[in-house]
């Protein structure tokens, strides 16, 4: 019979031997519900992004114009989650299941107050950051108020990352893998009623009227929070009540951050916030660069954008459980397993992805016209989507490749390493393209830098400097 997922894992903790065959298993079996989650994920922003579609050009400008900043405040909250599970991967990886939940308390204390204070500072910029991106009059209303209530949901949404990393760090990627395929279920629904006014709808061949609030962006991003929001609440009763190795229901202890604690966090989350204001500071700059060539374009980019994720599945779940797997081989000291894990993962997660390219490169105009009922959006987003499938492996490589470095705590070459990519290989070379080729310009510079990153990111962990272990016990 096939050893269980925690039959292989506690062999790493306990030093005993792991078969290249056990060694691949493992993998898989770690990055499935992983990946799978990222399928409902896709889903989720397909239909999202189809509803909000349907209303026409201007509502998706207007949520393609801030989506950029809304990823700089979700690239802050899951780094700063991040910080705490790497530790818990490395202590439980160590057999040290007391401490593991010593950071967990720690942890969540940490988080909470730091993602009130996000919130707050998203607040105060919703109202001028869609003309600071250069967003025309007709759609800066619209995402002004969709920003906003995004930002009053970032403690729910940290809260779920927190949940999330802490599960998968511990070995267990199934319940934050069903209860996010469970958040995309109530965000379909939340949109469908909040997004659409009243309504007749006919199914089956019966007429009825489907209530609706009628708030158009506003109501997706209302949808969306209070999905989180239920989430988060589901994903805390499991880490804190249900998680053999991380309840903390029936002992005590402090949840008042250590000075060791909040160093270890900041060692690994601080190079990550440096990388998430730069890249999406690029992010943005890419926003300013496509801004003037209108809506269409605007459209385009967002949805081509949300499209291409259909291949992010697999380079996503792979880069989760080499964050797992290096973290706690690590924290076991078993060199040996960090560097197999680093390319089992890395392979896979190449393979995947390329196989997921050739089909987005074949079904592009299908799959834009699923997001938008504007032919001209379809028409160009199908275009740059057939340029970015050229990207995908190597887009894969640094997203697996990174997920190992975090699970052993390297993140500031890394870092340094994606954001010289991003401004030198893709902005500045984009800034010019996009004057002669438009939005395809800037899609031909997003693919060779996304080929480059992955370059990088195998001379990385090709080398050994990444795989010592940065965090300290004492």
């Amino acid at each position: 019979m096939a050893e269980s997922k925690d039959i292989l894992l506690e062999k790493i903790r306990n030093g005993q031997p792991l078969l290249l065959g056990q060694q691949v298993r493992l993998t898989l079996l770690l990055c499935g519900p992983a990946i799978l989650a990222q399928l409902a994920s896709v889903l989720l922003q397909f239909i999202d992004a189809s509803m909000v579609g349907s209303l026409g050009a201007g509502p998706s400008a207007s949520i393609g114009l801030v989506s950029t900043t809304t990823w700089i405040f979700m690239g802050f909250a899951m780094a700063a989650s991040q910080g705490f599970s790497v530790q818990v991967a490395h202590l439980i990886g160590s057999n040290d299941f007391e401490g593991a939940r010593k950071v967990l308390r720690q942890g969540l204390t940490s988080v909470i107050i730091f993602s009130l204070f996000l919130s707050l500072a998203g607040q105060a910029i919703a109202d001028p950051l869609p003309r600071w991106l250069g967003g025309s009059a007709d759609i800066t209303d619209d995402a002004s108020a969709y920003f906003l209530t995004y930002v009053r949901f970032l403690p729910a949404m940290q809260l779920s990352f927190f949940g999330s990393t802490m599960l998968s760090c511990s070995g267990d990627t199934k319940t934050p893998s069903l209860l996010n395929i469970m958040m995309c279920v109530l965000d379909i629904v939340f949109n469908f009623l909040l997004i659409f006014p009243t309504r007749e709808i006919s199914l089956f061949g019966t007429e009825f009227t489907m209530p609706g609030a009628g708030m158009g962006v506003r109501g997706a991003a209302l949808g969306t929070g209070l999905a989180e929001l239920i989430t988060a609440i589901a994903l805390l009763y499991f880490l804190l009540f249900r998680s053999k190795e991380l309840a903390i229901v029936r002992e005590r202890g402090s949840f008042k951050p250590t000075a060791l604690c909040l160093s270890n966090a900041f060692g690994i989350t601080g190079p990550m916030w440096v990388q998430n204001v730069i890249m999406r500071g690029a992010h943005i700059a890419s926003t300013v660069i496509v801004a003037p060539l209108g809506p269409i374009a605007i459209a385009a980019n967002s949805f081509a954008i949300t499209a291409e994720s259909f291949c992010y599945m697999p380079g996503y779940g792979m880069g989760d459980a080499a964050t797992t797997l290096v973290g706690q081989s690590l924290g076991a000291k078993r060199r040996d397993l960090v560097r197999s894990f680093s390319r089992i993962t890395l392979v896979l997660g190449v393979g995947m992805m390329s196989a997921l390219a050739v089909v987005m490169y074949f079904i592009a105009p299908q799959i834009m016209s699923l997001l938008s009922v504007d032919p001209e959006v379809v028409a160009l987003g199908a275009r740059v989507l057939r340029i970015e499938a050229f990207a995908e492996a190597g887009y894969a490589a640094s997203i697996v490749a990174y997920g190992a470095c975090v699970g052993a705590g390297d993140t500031a070459v890394p870092s340094m390493l994606n954001l010289g990519s991003m401004w030198f290989v893709r902005i500045i070379p984009a800034i010019f393209l996009t004057r002669v080729y438009g939005l395809v310009g800037y899609w031909i510079a997003m693919c060779v830098e996304l080929n480059v990153r992955g370059l990088l990111f195998i001379w990385r962990i090709s080398g050994q400097k990444w795989m010592k272990n940065m965090i300290q016990t004492t």
